[in-house]
């Protein structure tokens, strides 16, 4: 059973470092991709349980890999964060099925409890559980 992986796709080399430290202080794994085709070529040590994005990013865009993402049969949960909070991307966000969206900057606890759900999510369609940590976040 492979280890569930949350995956973290922003350009922002800083944004991406705080994101990493904070999601393994949970004890989960984590990878991080500055570019959206760096997801979409990069290999997945594990499952991937859980898809970090932003939105606007130089190349491809979050929401355009989200929707490459939902057109594969076992996607996972895909969280979206964006520090361009606008009409276009509020009316995508409400009609996808996201298991978060994030407005820069926001509260560790607020990622935190949006991975939670979508790991959750994951494990429902089938995913692996995270391993068991002692951490108490």
């Amino acid at each position: 059973m492979a280890t569930p992986v949350i995956a973290v796709v922003d350009d922002d080399a800083s944004v991406r470092r705080s994101l990493v430290r904070l999601i393994r202080s949970c004890g989960l794994a984590v990878e991080s991709f500055e570019s959206a085709e760096g997801y979409l070529a990069g290999p997945h040590d594990g499952d991937v349980a859980c898809v970090i994005l932003d939105v606007h990013m130089s190349g491809m865009s979050g929401i355009q890999l989200n929707e490459l993402i939902e057109k594969t049969s076992d996607h996972p949960p895909v969280i979206i964060m964006t520090a361009h909070d606008d009409e276009s991307t509020r009316q995508y966000v409400a009609t996808h099925d996201l298991a978060g969206f994030l407005r820069k900057p926001f509260e560790s606890g607020a990622l935190l409890e949006a991975v939670g759900r979508a790991i959750h999510l994951d494990i429902a369609r089938g995913g692996s559980p995270p391993p068991q940590s002692n951490s108490t976040h």
